[in-house]
């Protein structure tokens, strides 16, 4: 059970997030990858504020998953009521700002 946890982990990690859009500021990308449920990291150069950076990489989509036990109506092929589900426990990803004055 637990191969089979990682081996779904590591395959979830390459599927990646969509990546910023021109039209899109770097305050709003780093909002739309949270709404999404992942945890922003955020490596940044210059020293100009939020509103004035540049998304340049957005890169290290992680997904960690788990197989949790299910107990409750449904398929009683598994033994019963009992079931395992693939359950996200935490996703993280990283974005690289240019804030440097123009």
């Amino acid at each position: 059970m637990t191969l089979a946890a990682a081996v779904v982990g590591a395959c979830a990690a390459v599927l990646a997030p969509g990546v910023a859009s021109a039209e899109e500021d770097a305050q709003a990308t780093i909002q739309r990858l949270q709404s999404e449920g992942y945890t922003v990291n955020i490596d940044r150069t210059g020293t100009a504020p939020l509103s004035e950076c540049v998304v340049t990489n957005v890169r290290n989509p992680q997904t960690v998953q788990q197989w949790v036990p299910y107990i409750g109506p449904g398929d009683r092929s598994f033994g019963g009521d009992r079931a395992l589900v693939l359950q996200t426990m935490s996703q993280s990803i990283s974005v690289t700002l240019d804030c440097n004055r123009r």
